[in-house]
Formats: structure tokens, sequence, C-alpha cells
């Protein structure tokens, strides 16, 4: 059930994106008196869904989730309709406009998707507000998985600053680390601060990791396993684990450690449950293991900062939160072209976009996660390859530059090479996914 909540979301985010990226072709097509043949949610080659035509558009839904499409009169895009093209030009026609209305044709879907990102994150901002968790209020300090203990930090550690510049959002650590070539981590440690170098080459695994450093909690059982020793023992959901064999042990990662020395033999382990202290003796399989997993939400450990907006407090909010995300974006965009990241191995397709939706129906996040997906399809769109509206923003900067507008015969070449390009980028992104899922 949760995959199919995540495929509902990811398929509703999409088709409101894509029509208003189609839209925004399609309005500034009207503008200019040019005619739009057909409006498409998702592509049909060989038969539609569902169509009706009005006026001199014909709109409809194919059957093909990659996308959608305006067939404007006058271009050569993805249609590839050659014919038209060999007709004289005319006056309703795309390539009978002037350069700066074409201009403004091509980037009429980004700059739509790119306003959509704006209200949306406004809009958000508006109703639920922002919640975030503050690096001051980490107090226990992180836990370190072996990539992080690999480059020096350790569990307990507090993150002071990157590069001496303090983050004020814990979960902003990471990504600043990746995005903003950190050098050094300021941290302290036993009370006294230290600075841990980051090297350059540890980047590519950094991509890879899930759980680099994450905040440390005291270790209340959320749960357990199947043939759990410590549920036979008697320990309970939500019981908080403070010590084994009379020594204080609060953390998971302090009760992974302690337990791998008791490979095979009992150890007493001590809990809090309400306001009681309760004791088992457990045995400690081979695995090091006795089936319990942590639990508990974030709030129950940290005080959380909430940032309410008033509607015209909102608005700016959200616009400083969609440039944000697009500079960020970009960054991300600059790791994978860069070979030494080795970011392009992590680059994903559908499975991908469709797994950061919730397993849960959730407004909040699927809106958030729609801002996020408009300003990526903008940035995407805008990028100078032919078949994208960037690539026939290239050739339009080149004309107004020139004067010299590039052959009808040369663009079709261009728009070919480009599908194939795009053709091949989406093979490998999605090859990606269907890997990973194997692997």
């Amino acid at each position: 059930m949760g995959a199919l909540t995540q495929i509902g979301q990811f398929l509703l985010s999409i088709s409101i994106l894509v029509i208003l990226h189609e839209f925004g072709h399609f309005a500034f097509a009207k503008i200019f008196k040019t005619r739009v043949e057909k409006f498409y949610l998702f592509f049909n080659p060989w038969f539609s869904l569902f169509k009706f035509k009005k006026g001199e558009t014909e709109y409809g839904l194919g059957w093909l989730p990659l996308g959608g499409y305006v067939k404007i009169s006058g271009m050569i895009d993805e249609s590839m309709d050659k014919e038209q093209m060999k007709q004289p030009p005319q006056p309703h026609e795309f390539r009978s406009k002037s350069t700066w209305q074409r201009l403004l044709i091509m980037l009429g879907g980004v700059m739509v998707n790119f306003i959509t990102a704006l209200i949306i994150y406004s809009a958000v901002l508006y109703t639920w507000g922002e919640e975030y968790l503050p690096n001051s209020n980490v107090k226990h300090g992180i836990m370190v998985d072996s990539l992080a203990f690999e480059m020096g930090l350790r569990n307990g550690d507090k993150i002071l600053s990157l590069d001496g510049k303090e983050i004020e959002d814990f979960y902003a650590i990471v990504p600043e680390i990746v995005l903003e070539d950190i050098k050094t981590i300021q941290i302290e440690r036993d009370g006294r601060q230290r600075e841990i170098p980051v090297p350059e080459s540890i980047i590519p695994q950094l991509l890879k990791s899930r759980g680099f450093i994450n905040a440390r909690i005291p270790f209340v059982i959320g749960g357990f396993s199947k043939d759990s020793p410590a549920k036979e023992a008697g320990f309970e959901k939500d019981d908080k684990l403070i010590g084994i064999n009379g020594n204080p042990v609060y953390y998971f990662d302090e009760f992974k450690d302690t337990l791998s020395h008791y490979i095979n033999k009992e150890v007493h382990i001590t809990a809090l449950r309400d306001n009681d202290t309760v004791s088992y003796m457990v045995m400690v399989p081979e695995s090091g293991l006795i089936g319990v997993a942590p639990g508990g939400a974030l709030n129950d450990f940290f005080e959380l900062e909430s940032i309410e907006y008033t509607f015209m407090a909102s608005i700016p909010a959200g616009i400083d939160k969609g440039i944000e995300t697009f500079g960020s974006y970009l960054k991300q965009l600059k790791l994978i072209f860069s070979p030494k990241t080795e970011a392009y191995k992590s680059l994903g397709g559908f499975i991908t976009i469709g797994k950061i939706f919730p397993a849960t129906w959730n407004w909040q996040a699927f809106w958030n996660l729609t801002a996020f997906l408009s300003i990526i399809l903008a940035i995407m769109n805008v990028l100078p390859i032919p078949a994208l509206d960037g690539g026939h923003v290239m050739f339009l900067l080149y004309e107004m530059v020139t004067g010299r507008k590039p052959s009808d015969k040369f663009l079709e070449y261009a728009q070919m090479a480009g599908m194939i390009l795009l053709l091949a980028l989406l093979l490998y992104a999605n090859g990606n996914d269907i890997f990973k899922l194997f692997k």
C-alpha cells in the first residue's frame, strides 16, 4: 500500500507540473497569436487515452508518462513534422514570429515552473510554518557511521561549525559539507574543541552514505524483531535502556558496542519503564544483537524550532526558499558533471524520484516535494540540450547575437541528436534504479 501511495503522489505531482509547464508555452503562444495544434499531458505514440478538440487545439491525455507537450505550428520539435516545415511560412506559425517572441514562447514553461515553486513554498510556509532541529539543541552530540569514524569523528562529538561558520539547522550539516566544498569541521569532544579535516576523496563515499552522522539520542525500544531475546526476557516497547551489567549505557551506539563484548553470554540489562526500573537477564547470540530497534520521535528528545508566518511574511520567505533551493540544485548538478565526485553513479530515474515521497499521504510533504520538483523541471528544461527548451533558447540567442538563423535542416539534425541524448540519459538513470533493486 505504501508503494501505491508513493506512485499516486508522484503521478499527481508530475501531472500538475507538466500541465503548468506546457501551459506556459501555450499562454505565450496565444499572446503572440501563434497556433497551438496539440496540448497533451503525457505522450501519445500511436494512440491517446482521451482527447477532444476546442477551437484550433486538440487537448488530450497520452499513455506514456514521460512528460507532456504542446505542438506549436511551424516549429521543429519532438513531433519532427517535416512536411509542415516544407511549406511556406504562415503568419500564425512559430517561425514567422520575431526572435524575442519565440524566445518568450520557449521560456514560458520554465518561467511558470519557477513561479509555481515560489507560490507553493509561500503557501506551505503560511499553512504549516517551518520546523527544524537547531544544531545547538543536539545536546547528546552525534552518532557516526564507519565513514565518519574513518574521517576522525566520534560518537558524542558536538559539531560547532564548518570552516568556522556556525550551522543553524542540524540536518543542513551534511548537504553543506557536500555542496560547499567544506575543508574542516570544528567539534567539541570531552569539553575540548578540535578541528577535523574533510579530505576531498571522501565526497564520493559521502554521497552514497545514508547515515554519515545522526543526532545521538537515548535508546528507547521502538520495536522487536522476530524471536527477539530481549522480548522473550520481558522487555517492552518504550522501555528506556540505561545500563548493562551495572554500567551506565544510554545510547544505541554504546549499547551495540557493549553487547559485542558479551557474545554467547548472559548480560544483566536495566531499563526505565514509566517511573519504574526493570532489569532482566538476556542471552546475547552470535550476531551480537538482541532483537531490539530504537524508537521515539525526534521531538521526544529535542526541542525543535518552529516558525509561523503571516500571509504577508510567507511571500518573501517562500521566494527566499525557492531561490535557495534553485542555487542548491545547481550545485548538485555541478557534482553530477564532476567525474571526481562520482555523483553520476547515484543518478536515478522514476523509481528514485517516486521514493522521495512518503509512504503515507502527507499534504505538507507532497507540496514541498512538488515545489522542489518544479524547480528541478525548470532547471533541467533550460539546459542547452537540443530537444529541450534550453536547446531552442540556445539557438535563438545565437540568432539574436549574430543576426543569422540556423537552417531548418540543421535544427532537425540537432533535434534528433538531442532526443537520442535524452533517451540515453533516461535509460542510464532508470537502469541505475533497476540495478539498485537487485544489488
